[in-house]
């Protein structure tokens, strides 16, 4: 008897001790709510005002927008581009107010695809304010996205 009252003690203290709570009331605070940009996902219309005017400028590539851009062209379906999108998330939040992160779905937006010859995804377009476009291919980890917003977008 005195065995059975020592263990359902033992277990009433496990289960105690494991239920996580500290027996303080947890009280809500409001929390400061931070505007970090996110990825901008674009259409065929949207491109069109915000970054590149195709159909007015057929022979050139003039930039409309008002800071350096990155633009990932994904789709659903592909595995590197999930696992990029986290990252790129996080570096719109990082490059906040810096460069726009923008997001062009391939299988939505086909033409957009064959106007930059997209054949492999994810691609990204880095767009400088004043120069040329530069693509690269392939999920590239945080630290090369870094390094090329600072050399190609920001020239840190």
């Amino acid at each position: 008897m005195k065995r059975l009252l020592f263990l359902l003690l033992i277990a009433g203290f496990t289960f105690s001790a494991c239920s996580g709570q500290t027996g303080k009331k947890q009280t809500k605070e409001p929390t400061k709510k931070e505007t970090k940009m996110k990825t901008i996902h674009l259409n065929k219309i949207d491109f069109l005002k915000k970054v590149a005017n195709y159909e007015a400028n057929p022979n050139e590539f003039k930039y409309l927008g008002d800071k350096p851009a990155l633009i990932d062209f994904y789709a659903d379906w592909c595995g590197p581009c999930k696992v990029i999108a986290p990252i790129l998330e996080d570096l719109a939040a990082e490059y906040d107010g810096e460069v726009y992160i923008y997001k062009i779905n391939t299988e939505e937006e086909q033409e957009l695809a064959a106007l930059f010859g997209i054949r492999s995804i994810p691609s990204l377009l880095f767009i400088p304010m004043d120069e040329q476009p530069q693509m690269a291919q392939g999920a590239l980890p945080k630290s090369a996205l870094k390094e090329a917003i600072d050399k190609v977008l920001l020239k840190k």
